[in-house]
Formats: C-alpha cells, structure tokens, sequence
C-alpha cells in the first residue's frame, strides 16, 4: 500500500492546517506541520474539509434502482410500497438484483460512502435477495463495509416461514436480526415479535436493528417494548430501533417517560428523513405532520441518533443518489436543527454515530484508524451540509478511490467575477 500524506486540511471539529500521514492503509500521524516521508504521495488539501467517510445506517439494497417495477406507486404511501414490493418479488432474479445494487454502490463510493447496513427481504422462501446481497457484499469488500440485516418484510408472525427463513439467513452469514413490530396483525403480536427477535439475537449473539413504530399512530409503542427486552436480555449497545415516527404523534408526557428508557437501555435510534417526510403523514389533511421521530431530543438524553437514506429510486421512493449529506440537509430541515451546534449533529448523524451503531472498527480520524475520507469542498460540516458538497476526494485504507474537480461556474457577466465557488471564505 502506498504512503499518502495529505496537507493543510481542516477537519470537521474545526481545527485548520492539518496534515494526515497514512502508512499501510492506517493513519499514522495528525497535526500541524508534518513532515511528509521521502517517496509519499503528497496530497495538497488546500483547507478543505476532511471527513471520515459517511455513514448509512438504513437502507434496502435489495429494492434500491427498481422505481417502476412492475407499475409505480400512485399514492405515495408506505402501505402501497410494501404491496407493491410484495408483487415485485415473485418476479425477482438474482443476477438482476446484484446488478442494481453493485450499480448502488458505485453511486455510493462516488459520493463518499463507504458504510451501509442494508434490510434484505427473508419473507421470500427463496432467499434469492439474501443469496444476491451476500454475493456483493464480498464483492465490494476492499471498499464497500456493507452489513445485512435480515428483515422479516411482511411480519416475522404474521408470515409463514418468515422465522424460519430469518434464521436461515443467519446461518448464510447474514449479520443482524431485524424486525418489524407495526406491520404484525396486533399490537400483541408485535410486542410477542420484539421479544422473539431479541431472544434470537441474545441466543446468537448478534445486534438487533428493527424497524418500529414507522407509522403515524401514536398508540404504537413497540420501541418501549424493545427498550425493555434490550435491559432484560443484556443487548445494551446492540439494539437499534429505526424510524420511530409514531413518536412524532405522542404526547409529551409519555414520551418524558419514553426515552429516558431507551438511554437507559443503550437502544440507537435511526431516523429516514427523506422517507420520513415523504411517507409520513399522508393520511393528515391539515395540520400535516412532519413524522420524523423526536431527533435533538433522542440526542439531548444520549441516545445514539443515526439518519438512513432508507430508499432509492424504489417502491418507496423514486428520488435520491446515495447522498447523505441530502440526507443530513433534510434532518436538519425536517428537526428544525438550524444552530451551528443543530448542524453540526446533523453531520455526525451521517458520520461518526452511525459508525457507532455498525459498530465499525478503526473508523475516524486519529493515529490507528483505517485511512478512510473524504475531503470535501466545504470548510465545516454546516458549510458541507448547505453545499452538500462536492466530494474531491474519496480515500479507501490509503488508496485513492476518488477524484473530482471543484464544482465552479464561470459567469459572464460584465464587470462582475468570473468564477463562483459557492463557498464562503473567511
């Protein structure tokens, strides 16, 4: 592996003139005014923002690049995405589905992505969604982190083999237990399902990531269910909930009791501002809830907070491009998080927490973590998340991965500069 000594970048907690010495595709050395070793690649920074790579920590590869297939969703809703991957998935070919989701995570290498926990369908008895995502996942290995969560789509009670199947999937080498509790037949057999799945997971020693509560109801409560069995089973630090959107609609004073379970359990919590705002609400006339679960909330009580690009171009959503600092643009829009310490939250939730949640090894910018970044067009994260800024470069274990040429227009205008950067020099 080469030596690559980046210079003079400005890292995201603000600090400026930083150089970046990587040996053997780890960081060896970071600060001012190093000195780069006979032979390195010398790389100049020129200020810009250095980033660990971002973070996914929700989505569904197993769908993503198939908008339009068989018909596209008409209402919008979550309910009629989830009957239309139900009709889709009779239809579904292995190589088809591996084709889509290597093309994914070209987008996603492009825009600094290096990290995905991916839902894959096992309410299938074939598995081919699992079979297929496996294959990539070895695929895209030297620069892709891609971690699978078996996902039980149509309820792990409410659809016959679906336990089986999950555990099937497990012994294939899929990584986490997943769930959701909502979409069972009742609010019982959704808490029955919680503590199953967790059970399971405690059993085998693996992480639980379900999605729960992704509804508008406030009377769905299954993140408290799994709050408790987290406590119960000893599966702090393991579990997450993702969208939680059924806590936009409670009340405060249950929800005063709410997540201070949750901190006490160690239970993450992912949001999917994208999806959340698009899929939420749609039965509301006016006032419109926004739906996104109680993020600078979640946050102020410790509660690890991760956001998810959940969906692209599927029969959920028929946007996106693999970019999470839309993703973090749209958190922070959707939270109302517009102070510098909001925005800088915001940019962590793409980073650094959803790390934590992977749980990823020799992630960050320090002396012994894997030399992974990004380096940005941008001088701080808020400035980054406003640009959604231009990825320069993308650097895998100290090799370029990467490279792109400043976004600039050059203008025409008499008596005026003849090139903008967008960028705000101080």
């Amino acid at each position: 592996m080469a030596t690559v000594f980046l210079r003079g970048a400005t890292l995201p907690d603000g600090r400026t003139g930083q150089d970046v010495l990587c040996e053997a595709g780890r960081i060896v050395a970071v600060g001012p005014a190093l000195s780069a070793p006979p032979g390195a690649e010398v790389i100049d920074a020129q200020g810009w923002l250095l980033s660990p790579p971002f973070v996914d920590a929700h989505f569904h590869m197993d769908a993503t690049l198939s908008h339009g297939l068989p018909r596209v969703n008409a209402s919008g809703t979550l309910l009629e995405g989830i009957a239309l991957w139900g009709e889709l998935k009779p239809t579904l070919v292995q190589d088809a589905i591996v084709e889509r989701a290597l093309q994914y995570c070209d987008w996603a290498v492009a825009k600094g992505l290096l990290a995905i926990r991916t839902h894959v369908d096992v309410c299938d008895d074939r598995l081919l969604a699992v079979e297929a995502l496996l294959q990539v996942k070895q695929q895209v290995r030297p620069y892709v982190d891609l971690q699978l969560v078996a996902f039980p789509q149509d309820g792990v009670l409410r659809s016959p083999g679906a336990l089986a199947n999950l555990k099937r999937a497990l012994d294939m080498g899929v990584d986490v237990v997943g769930g959701i509790p909502h979409f069972e037949r009742t609010m019982q057999e959704g808490a029955d399902s919680v503590k199953l799945l967790c059970e399971l997971a405690a059993e085998r020693g693996r992480p639980v990531d379900m999605h729960c509560d992704e509804t508008d109801d406030p009377m769905s409560r299954h993140i408290e269910t799994l709050a408790f069995h987290t406590h119960r089973l000893g599966l702090q630090g393991r579990v997450t909930g993702s969208h939680l959107t059924s806590m936009h609609s409670m009340d405060n004073y249950y929800v005063s009791k709410l997540i201070p379970l949750m901190a006490e359990a160690g239970v993450h919590a992912v949001a999917n501002p994208l999806i959340n705002i698009t899929l939420q609400g749609r039965h509301d006339s006016y006032p419109k809830r926004r739906g996104m679960t109680r993020v600078p909330e979640l946050m102020a009580a410790g509660v690890t907070v991760g956001f998810g690009h959940d969906c692209v171009m599927d029969p959920w959503y028929s946007l996106g491009s693999g970019d999470m600092l839309e993703v973090a643009h749209m958190g922070l829009h959707v939270a109302q998080m517009t102070s510098l310490a909001g925005q800088q939250a915001c940019f962590d939730a793409v980073t650094v927490n959803s790390a934590r949640i992977l749980g990823l090894q020799g992630y960050g910018l320090v002396p012994g973590c894997r030399a992974d970044f990004v380096l940005l067009q941008a001088r701080s994260p808020a400035e980054a998340i406003r640009l959604r800024a231009q990825r320069l470069l993308v650097v895998r274990a100290g090799e370029v991965l990467v490279r792109c040429a400043p976004a600039t227009a050059e203008l025409r205008l008499p008596g005026r500069p003849a090139t903008v950067d967008w960028t705000l020099q101080r």
